[in-house]
C-alpha cells in the first residue's frame, strides 16, 4: 500500500511540474520571448513544413516534439510563416 501511495504522489508530483511547464505561443515573438525565458513545452500551430521547422531551430533551438495523440483538427496559422495549419504541436528545445 506504501508503495502505491507513493508511485501515485510521484506520478501526481510530475503530471503537475509538467501541466504547468506548458504554455501556448500565439504569434512568433511570444514563442521566441518563451522560449528564451521559460523552460518547458511551447503549444503552437506549425504547417508541419520541414523548412519552417528548420528556420524555427535555427533561431530558437527548439523542434517539434510531439502531436498529440489525441488531438484535434482546428484551422490555424502557422507560428512561422502564417500558412494554413490543422494541428497544435508542442516544441521544445534539447537541453
Amino acid at each position: 500500500k506504501m508503495l502505491e501511495n507513493q508511485e501515485k504522489f510521484l506520478y501526481e508530483r510530475a503530471k503537475k511540474n509538467m501541466d504547468a511547464n506548458i504554455r501556448m505561443a500565439r504569434d512568433y515573438g511570444e514563442f521566441k520571448d518563451l522560449m528564451r525565458t521559460k523552460k518547458g513545452f511551447i503549444k503552437a500551430f506549425w504547417c508541419e513544413g520541414e523548412r519552417c521547422e528548420a528556420k524555427i531551430k535555427e533561431e530558437t533551438k527548439a523542434t517539434t516534439r510531439l502531436l498529440p495523440l489525441d488531438a484535434k483538427e482546428e484551422a490555424g496559422k502557422c507560428i512561422y510563416c502564417g500558412a494554413p495549419s490543422k494541428h497544435i504541436w508542442y516544441f521544445a528545445q534539447a537541453y
